[in-house]
């Protein structure tokens, strides 16, 4: 019998509760963080002057055994095997004999789960921000390529006002800063040490808590055995982020679905990250930016599933917190995956200047000749109506608004004099909103380098 309780039981689990109990499908995946929080455990019951030094060492050496045979793929798990703090007990007294019953003195799978979940969700965040850094430095390498192309900017899906490709693409830099900055709050809240907090009630073990602080990576060790082990803001923390993430991945996905359509044509896929029909030859679909869409869903329900569990537990470890793992592994699984494929996509994509050209048509610039009554001392309120009027009027007689002339224009006000039509120009309009964050090419180039000093921290 493996099971780390029992004694109390005048008979054994039911077979179909101790399935739907069991966590080991998912929660093996802790292995080489439980195997390292034993280790420490091992080394502070030694301080604590329940184990000896050479039988510190006898169990230390028998996790080493436990974990090489996970990591070979030699380790043979046995079906009572409840989760993975039980298998790894159970091979380790297998090895070192009964000293390896010595082990959970003083800790409880309350506290151990825990430490192991913080320690994975540690690593986990490094490696996010990792796949983070490099989608961030693909967006800049597109922006600083095309840094001044210019092409129309949108509102309401409507066009707007000119700016170029490497202040839109920029403007998907930020967000994932932004993300990152959360990564790094979510992994300073992880780094809290429950280990020592045992079922609820803390250890009554004199064992050295921040020595095991220090040995673990944690920065800090958690206040009160209760809240250490029942606490999960961390996971809900890391699905925040993580939705964030997703949610950014998608705007980005959606625009540039609508960007490579034929509709619009300002970019192509490449064929590495498009798909096609089973039915109709011609087709290339944006799959994998449908699929990235897709999935920002996923993870915003894995948030909400967790939300949900936590929300009415009394404090205390409970049973329902066994739900808390699934939803974050999910959530790093499909980032794995949407972030470095989101970067590679970037990479290879092809833009189409003669396609965004097509669309820079003349009342992008209806906001330019508003600006230049502005500085003739128009009223902005006077002068957006004024250009409303210019704009109905070129509507009317079916022309574009640059063909215009300056007695057209005053046929609608005696404001517009020499220098109104000279507005008509998608360079000199790029370069008047020089402002930090605008469009001309000095302000462009102090984003992009801003971005690249983010990046290299």
């Amino acid at each position: 019998m493996s099971k780390l309780w029992g004694g109390r039981f005048a008979k054994g689990t039911d077979a179909l509760v101790h399935e739907f109990n069991a966590s080991l499908r998912f929660d093996m995946r802790l292995a080489e963080q439980d195997i390292a929080g034993s280790k420490a455990w091992a080394q502070g019951l030694v301080g604590a002057g329940v184990l000896t030094q050479p039988e510190a060492d006898t169990i230390i050496a028998g996790l080493g055994e436990v974990e090489e045979e996970l990591a070979n793929g030699r380790f043979q798990f046995d079906p009572t095997d409840e989760d993975i703090h039980t298998a790894v007990e159970r091979r380790l007294t297998e090895i070192v004999g009964a000293v390896g019953g010595k082990l959970h003195t003083g800790r409880s799978r309350n506290d151990q789960v825990a430490t192991d979940f913080r320690l994975w969700l540690l690593g986990a965040c490094d490696q996010v921000a990792a796949w983070l850094t490099d989608l961030q430095q693909a967006l800049i390498e597109s922006a600083e390529a095309n840094l001044n192309l210019p092409m129309p900017g949108y509102t309401h899906l409507q066009h707007a006002q000119p700016v170029t490709w490497g202040h839109w693409i920029l403007s998907h830099f930020w967000p994932l800063t932004r993300d990152q900055e959360r990564l790094g709050q979510v992994r300073q809240r992880t780094a809290v040490l429950p280990l020592g907090s045992g079922a609820l009630a803390g250890t009554a073990f004199p064992v050295d808590r921040q020595a095991l602080a220090d040995a673990l990576g944690f920065v800090a060790i958690s206040q009160n055995s209760l809240d250490g082990v029942s606490d999960r803001d961390f996971a809900a923390d890391f699905l925040y982020m993580a939705t964030m993430i997703g949610l950014h991945l998608s705007r980005l996905s959606e625009q540039l679905v609508l960007f490579s359509s034929s509709e619009f044509g300002f970019v192509r896929l490449d064929d590495g990250y498009s798909t096609g029909s089973s039915l109709m030859p011609q087709k290339k679909n944006p799959d994998t930016l449908e699929l990235t869409r897709g999935k920002s869903g996923r993870i915003l329900g894995n948030l909400v599933g967790l939300l949900t569990t936590l929300k009415g537990l009394p404090s205390s470890y409970d049973k329902d917190l066994q739900e808390d793992k699934e939803p974050v592994f999910d959530a790093f699984d499909t980032l794995s995956h949407t972030l470095p494929i989101m970067a590679g996509l970037l990479r290879t994509l092809t833009l189409r200047p003669e396609r965004m050209a097509q669309q820079l048509e003349p009342s992008l610039l209806s906001t330019d000749l508003a600006d230049y009554l502005v500085k003739q001392g128009v009223p902005f309120r006077r002068a957006h109506h004024l250009v409303g009027e210019v704009v109905q009027l070129a509507e009317n007689r079916g022309v574009p608004l640059t063909a215009l002339t300056l007695t057209d224009l005053k046929t609608v006000s005696e404001l517009f004099g020499e220098g109104a039509t000279a507005v008509f120009n998608i360079p000199s309009s790029l370069s008047s909103r020089s402002a930090t964050g605008g469009t001309a090419p000095e302000a462009l180039q102090a984003q992009l380098n801003a971005a690249k000093q983010v990046v290299s921290g």
